[in-house]
């Protein structure tokens, strides 16, 4: 089943049970925190116990392994027993601002077509690395009118779903150079912007690119002969 992040980003709020909490961390049986990945930082949050008491997640993260998300909390913080109800509230403010910057990038891979061969992303804004064709020069304000110029259509932001095998067949989708999705599982997540864009994503996205808001360039950057970085925050 699809992690609640995935099936609905925008929930805030979730009661849940603790299923174990060690060093390594705090499991629960259900969670709304997206774990860093895909140049995506990992949720922060608060826990409310039954008690009254809040424990404070300071960072997300996914064993490769298990695929078990596990919740950072300080290392003096209270162990939580196993089957203790909780009440899970995300730092909305924060990943609503990831959700806005990563759409966004997505909308920068489209203003610049070349390759992506890196990427990153805080709340305050974002970078994309590209391997540029020869001759081809990248104009600050030009890129930052493009931008905006989607945000204001205000383009609808939907999922699609495929598998691995088809897409080894339209190899166009993959925009990352340095990574490629794990074409290996059975369903791959696709994240299509109405009428401009399509590729898998992993990633926490908003509704419609309006809901970005005005994007500013900040810098471009010279990262070898041919490897440009565009840096872009929020305006607001």
């Amino acid at each position: 089943m699809p992690e609640r992040f995935y099936l609905d980003p925008y929930q805030t709020t979730l009661e849940t049970t603790v299923i174990r909490h060690d060093d390594a961390g705090l499991v629960l049986a259900d969670t709304l925190c997206y774990p860093l990945g895909g140049g995506q930082p990992g949720d922060t949050a608060t826990l409310t116990l039954a008690d009254g008491r809040t424990l404070a997640i300071c960072d997300t993260r996914r064993n490769r392994e298990t695929r078990e998300i596990t919740h950072i909390t300080a290392a003096d913080a209270p162990r939580l027993d196993a089957g203790s109800p909780v009440t899970l509230t995300l730092d909305w403010a924060r990943r609503h601002r990831h959700m806005r910057v990563h759409t966004g990038l997505h909308l920068l891979s489209v203003v610049i077509k070349a390759g992506v061969t890196g990427g990153n992303l805080t709340a305050e804004g974002g970078r994309l690395d590209f391997d540029l064709p020869e001759g081809m020069e990248l104009d600050k304000d030009e890129i930052e009118a493009g931008l905006n110029a989607l945000v204001a259509q205000d383009l609808a932001v939907s999922i699609q779903m495929t598998s691995g095998e088809a897409l080894k067949a339209r190899p166009e989708l993959i925009k990352t150079m340095s990574v490629t999705p794990p074409l290996e599982l059975p369903e791959i997540r696709l994240i299509e912007i109405d009428g401009v864009d399509l590729q898998p994503c992993g990633g926490t996205h908003v509704r419609r690119t309006g809901e970005i808001g005005r994007l500013l360039v900040k810098k471009i950057e010279s990262k070898g002969a041919r490897n440009k970085r565009v840096v872009v925050t929020l305006a607001d």
